[in-house]
């Protein structure tokens, strides 16, 4: 009954868009080596030794490694950014999950949610969490936070709401 009441509760909108963030599909694979970034600029890699990085080029490099799995090599990258951003946090808590860590990723998704409580992406990789342990109705709840906080329609809702409903969580 509860499996039938979260999957209706997942697909009780329309998955149409995966839109209105930049999250919205698969980042592309990461160009450079450990310890280099893709320097838009430049055009190459460069090492991420004695260079500083604005936010949203090593956010970005944050997610393409992410994505390819390399939750190390992120974390390094993470570790250069404001350790006190919502952003950070949550990418903190994403790698740490996807390396098995999950109490420290529900305690870093956790802060990221104390420092922004509207961070719908927070919300729908620590729901994702829930899913992986098979805690649906926490899931759920966080599905009801991200539509609270005005993530209705966006990649967020969607990945969580489709996690629920298969059991499959998202790489990115």
């Amino acid at each position: 009954m509860r499996i039938l009441l979260a999957t209706a509760l997942a697909i009780a909108l329309p998955v149409t868009a995966f839109a209105a963030m930049d999250e919205t599909a698969p980042p592309k694979k990461p160009k450079c080596e450990s310890g280099f970034v893709y320097d838009k600029n430049s055009k190459k890699c460069v090492s991420t030794n004695g260079n500083t990085f604005d936010f949203e080029t090593l956010y970005q490099e944050v997610r393409a490694l992410s994505y390819d799995g390399r939750y190390t090599d992120a974390q390094e990258l993470l570790a250069m950014m404001p350790a006190d951003d919502d952003r950070v946090l949550t990418y903190m808590g994403f790698t740490n999950r996807k390396m098995g860590n999950a109490d420290a990723a529900m305690e870093y998704y956790s802060r990221a949610l104390d420092r922004n409580p509207s961070n719908v992406m927070a919300r729908s990789y620590m729901g994702q969490g829930f899913v992986d342990d098979g805690n649906v109705t926490a899931a759920i709840e966080q599905l009801r936070e991200i539509r609270a906080h005005g993530g209705t329609g966006t990649w967020a809702e969607a990945s969580l709401r489709t996690a629920i409903a298969t059991g499959e969580t998202f790489s990115w």
